[in-house]
């Protein structure tokens, strides 16, 4: 089945993850990824660990399924052929500081005289405007400037590095975003749009409850562990085996809570309102592990789910990828390696859409410059056509 984005080209300059990221998801919606890298050492993460059959994992799992094409865009004969793919491609990606595609002869301004039709998203550290537009990022260095960082821990401990590269993956979410929106714009107009994701301002992004707190109270959140600074009881809980996590979002859950441990705190002023709760939130963790210390997690999560109550374990990531419910989804798949055989292991793509293809297989991330050939070939075959 085709996807929605069948006839789009993507350009994609990008490398290591954000941009990658991004190309990825437009890959999975259907769209052909054209991916230019650098003439013998190719993207950063072709040298990343752990590795297969002499290729990283790594790499493979965020590249299937696209093209790889070897050109030095300093050099007349490969800028001719990154020129002749401009004209047939609907959006360009790159991921360089802001200033190099301008110095090459690429920039938004040159591209959008000659090719109005054309997307260009730009992903960088901080932006294409802006005091530290020139400044290197990487994922870590944005997770502590933007305040994830601040927020991500134990109290009174150091901060944390969120586990998963957030700095680069959501800002690749939110350029996904971007292309499609200005895909619609270009439907609707001709124009092309020029768009621009920071990782930074995609942090910020992503605090929520952290702004709300901050402008209100004055005081900025501090860590508070697995807790979440305005829901309680929204945290891990202690049974007799190890942790596990409840999320009573409202005063309804909590009752329900109150229920199935049989504690009479429902209706207790200190604990009958979500601001009462958190305002009690460290006795009221005391009162429950009272309860669930007395039995092992999976029989406080079966009891707890059969009430209604969001709950769950905590789970390794080799344990979520058996997970019964991730596996429903299609959610971990096989990435073929040449020779047509699983590969590699992916997560799958989380966006399910009618009349999508969703296959338990990806096909292979390329070699570089493997796709070389079958480009120009396309390439000469659309240009007799036009």
């Amino acid at each position: 089945m085709p996807g929605p984005l069948e006839n789009v080209t993507v350009l994609d300059l990008t490398h290591v993850l954000a941009g990658p990221y991004c190309s990825m998801i437009l890959s999975d919606l259907g769209a052909r990824v054209i991916k230019v890298e650098r003439p013998g050492e190719g993207d950063d993460t072709r040298a990343f660990p752990p590795f297969k059959n002499g290729q990283s994992a790594y790499f493979a799992t965020i590249n299937h399924g696209k093209q790889s094409i070897a050109l030095d865009l300093k050099l007349p004969k490969d800028r001719a052929v990154f020129e002749r793919l401009l004209v047939q491609s609907d959006v360009l990606l790159e991921n360089y500081r802001p200033g190099v595609m301008q110095r090459l002869g690429y920039s938004w301004e040159d591209l959008h005289a000659k090719h109005p039709r054309l997307i260009y998203g730009a992903v960088s550290g901080f932006g294409h405007t802006g005091p530290d537009a020139q400044k290197p990022a990487y994922d870590m260095v944005v997770q502590a400037r933007g305040g994830v960082m601040s927020i991500t821990g134990e109290k009174n401990r150091e901060p944390l590095r969120v586990g998963a590269s957030i700095g680069d993956i959501v800002a690749g979410m939110f350029l996904g975003h971007g292309i499609l929106a200005a895909l619609l714009e270009v439907q609707k107009t001709g124009k092309g749009k020029f768009v621009d994701v920071a990782m930074l301002d995609s942090q910020l992004a992503l605090l929520e409850h952290a702004i709300a707190i901050t402008s209100v109270t004055g005081d900025a959140p501090q860590p508070s562990g697995a807790r979440h600074p305005s829901i309680t009881p929204f945290e891990t809980f202690h049974a007799s085996d190890g942790l596990f996590v409840v999320a009573a979002g409202n005063d309804a859950l909590f009752g329900k809570l109150c229920t199935v441990l049989q504690l009479p705190l429902a209706e207790d002023p200190r604990f009958a309102t979500n601001p009462a709760r958190c305002e009690n939130a460290r006795l009221l963790k005391r009162l429950i592990e009272a309860v669930t210390l007395g039995s092992r997690k999976d029989h406080w999560i079966a009891l707890l789910a059969e009430a209604g109550i969001p709950t769950g374990p905590i789970q390794t990531v080799d344990q979520v990828m058996e997970d019964p419910q991730i596996l429903a989804r299609n959610m971990v798949v096989s990435v073929l390696g040449e020779d047509g055989k699983a590969a590699y292991t992916a997560a799958g793509n989380p966006i399910k859409m009618s009349g999508l293809a969703d296959p338990s297989t990806r096909s292979p991330a390329p070699r570089l410059d493997s796709s070389r050939t079958e480009i120009l070939s396309w390439l000469e075959e659309v240009e007799s056509r036009q």
